[in-house]
């Protein structure tokens, strides 16, 4: 039965992001990117049809085993650029320190703010890094690691609706700058959206991913203990 349940939400999973895809090509928005839109949709059937989150996770849990070996796909676009990036190392790891920081202490400091209790402060503060690294630093601090992916989907999907705006609004325009703060504030799902502005904008949204990834892990626990 586990195995029919499986299936059944891999495939549909599959034909939803199938779909989304095809959508975005026609109509090419920032809020029609497939992972926001087929998100937004397979939420909307788990809720229609009052499917438990834990049974579509039969078959999601296969699906998030390959989220690891598709942030390391993403070197190859690294190596393509690699004599450009080599040149911008020291800002993009600047940024990516600041990004860190500041996605770290807003997080705390703002659930304090507004009364939540530890364990969901735990479960939020690493929402800006990609979902296996969030689970496993949220899991080391005692949060609740399903809360945390939802966490970095919202910060992810929310960063990417957001980023035209704040690109606009503070002129915004050269791939450093906006690979960067991509890369660091939306992981993958920010890294997807550099992507289709340029290889090299999405080259540096990558290493910003893996820098704040890396920063995240270090500076959360001394963080917390500082913040709460």
């Amino acid at each position: 039965m586990n195995s029919l349940i499986a299936l059944l939400s891999i495939g549909g999973t599959l034909v939803i992001y199938t779909f989304a895809r095809q959508l975005h090509i026609r109509a090419a928005r920032t809020f029609t990117l497939p992972v926001i839109t087929s998100t937004f949709i397979i939420l909307v059937i788990l809720l229609t049809f009052h499917i438990p989150y834990e049974t579509y996770m039969i078959g999601g849990d296969w699906i998030n085993e390959l989220l690891g070996p598709a942030v390391v796909a993403l070197a190859y676009p690294l190596y393509q650029q690699r004599d450009i990036l080599k040149q911008v190392m020291v800002p993009i790891l600047c940024g990516a320190l600041i990004g860190a920081i500041v996605g770290i202490s807003t997080g705390i400091l703002l659930a304090r703010w507004a009364g939540f209790d530890e364990l969901i402060i735990y479960s939020l503060t690493p929402k800006s890094v990609t979902t296996p690294v969030a689970m496993a630093v949220t899991e080391s601090l005692g949060g609740i690691t399903p809360l945390a992916a939802v966490f970095v989907m919202i910060a992810g999907i929310g960063g990417v609706l957001m980023s035209a705006g704040i690109f606009k609004l503070f002129r915004i325009d050269h791939y450093l700058g906006r690979g960067v703060g991509l890369g660091s504030a939306s992981h993958a799902m920010g890294t997807a959206k550099a992507l289709e502005s340029s290889l090299v904008e999405g080259s540096i949204s990558t290493i910003a991913m893996v820098f704040s990834a890396i920063l995240v892990s270090i500076l959360t626990p001394g963080m917390i203990l500082l913040l709460m």
